[in-house]
């Protein structure tokens, strides 16, 4: 799957990178997932869109900030994105770097808190996540290199300062 849209991202000049379980997994935390997570800009999401039906990809769900789809190819497997604009897309496509290899692909993984931020999101949107999403966003606050203050930022801009006060009572007990 990373062969073929890693070529298309290139060609066609947008920036992308790795987020979900494989995001996580470049910063140390591997879990089992059957499917591979990107964002990049909105602006890609047309041409994206066409290119994966052209490759034999059935759209299962498309919105302005996410898209997901199916292969009938075990291999080629499922493939979901979420689309980002503006300063969002700049300051997070932007910081992105190369920290993980997927086949002989090298791809860019947002900063630990950007993915901290993606998932406060996605819990607030979707509260069944909450639970997985927590354990994630407590894995990343764990890490030597994060801006605790930075991510504390993004759970007050979401509202959901109870679930930041419960993460830094688990922290400060450990």
């Amino acid at each position: 799957m990373i062969r073929a849209v890693a070529p298309f991202f290139e060609r066609e000049g947008f920036a992308y990178a790795v987020i979900g379980a494989f995001g996580l997994h470049a910063y140390g935390l591997t879990r089992a997932t059957s499917d591979l997570d990107f964002v990049t800009d909105f602006q890609a999401q047309a041409k994206l869109v066409s290119f994966l039906v052209d490759i034999g990809y059935e759209t299962l769900h498309l919105s302005s900030g996410y898209s997901n789809h199916l292969h009938s190819d075990p291999a080629m497997g499922r493939v979901d994105f979420v689309y980002v604009t503006g300063d969002t897309s700049r300051q997070l496509l932007g910081s992105a770097k190369k920290l993980l290899v997927l086949g002989d692909v090298s791809v860019a993984v947002p900063r630990p808190e950007h993915l901290a931020a993606m998932k406060i999101h996605a819990m607030k949107n979707d509260p069944e996540r909450t639970f997985q999403e927590m354990a994630d966003i407590l894995f990343l606050l764990r890490l030597p290199q994060i801006d605790r203050a930075e991510v504390k930022g993004y759970f007050e801009k979401q509202g959901m300062m109870d679930r930041y006060n419960e993460i830094s009572e688990i922290l400060e007990a450990s």
